[in-house]
């Protein structure tokens, strides 16, 4: 647990700049659940992290705008009934949203038009479905 984070394969977060939190946790558990921190809050400071590079920085802080809070993003964890299993968990989706969080975005989509082809199987279609339910009609139209 006291390692970094691994994001991608070039970038991971070190141990030092992760915050954990702990609370109890609401849920199935029995008698437990009321005498354990069994929740997990994983935060990291997005906007300050010296780990970051800068131009995955300004991606991340783009994409990750809604669910950031003074530029920390929090991860909270306590689907589990054992804490180590909850953080665990926080730290593999955290990792996953900065992963891609941080991925380059897509080519951009080059506009096609359907071929004369496919719009004559599509009339087609439209035709058979408006006859099949002039066929259906009780008054015969």
């Amino acid at each position: 647990m006291d390692d970094g984070l691994r994001v991608t394969d070039r970038w991971s977060v070190p141990a030092a700049e992760l915050r954990e939190r702990f609370s109890r946790s609401s849920g199935p558990g029995g008698q437990g659940v009321n005498t354990t921190d069994s929740r997990v809050e994983l935060s990291f400071d997005l906007a300050g992290s010296p780990s970051l590079p800068d131009s995955l920085r300004a991606r991340a802080l783009e994409r990750l705008a809604g669910r950031l809070v003074d530029g920390v993003l929090t991860i909270a964890a306590s689907e589990h009934r054992a804490q180590l299993a909850n953080r665990e968990a926080a730290r593999e989706r955290l990792a996953a949203l900065l992963r891609e969080a941080v991925a380059p975005p897509p080519p951009p989509r080059r506009p096609t038009r359907p071929s004369r082809a496919a719009k004559e199987r599509r009339l087609a279609e439209k035709k058979r479905r408006s006859q099949r339910k002039r066929d259906r009609r009780a008054d015969g139209e």
